[in-house]
């Protein structure tokens, strides 16, 4: 079993920074690929960034590539998104989610655990 916990979410204006925190229980955190996924209302859950279990190899939406950029801190069994240049359009309800065996790391329905998500708002 996994919980994990969001943080770091809030408003912020068009062009600004936030990054977003994840902190995972247990004590197998390294037997996790982590990912971040996004609901805007309305909208399905899309996928937004991954990462490999050592943080060796990282993954990201095509919307995100170049803003946002996903690591992780195995001692401290936390994910992190560092989200830049944000626009009006990541606004959203970010979670973090984590799999144990994944063959596409965008899929939801790869990742065993959810958080509870956080709320980003970027206004324009």
């Amino acid at each position: 079993q996994v919980q994990l916990v969001e943080s770091g979410g809030g408003l912020v204006q068009a062009g600004g920074s936030l990054r977003l925190s994840c902190a995972a229980s247990g004590r197998t955190f390294t037997s996790y690929t982590m990912g971040w996924f996004r609901q805007a209302p309305g909208k399905e859950r899309e996928f937004v960034a991954a990462i490999s279990l050592s943080g060796s190899s990282t993954y990201y939406a095509d919307s995100v590539k170049g803003r946002f950029t996903i690591s992780r801190d195995n001692a401290k069994n936390t994910v992190y998104l560092q989200m830049n240049s944000l626009k009006p359009e990541d606004t959203a309800v970010y979670y973090c989610a984590s799999a144990v065996f994944i063959v596409d790391v965008t899929s939801t329905s790869q990742y065993t655990y959810w958080g509870q998500g956080t709320q980003v708002t970027v206004s324009s």
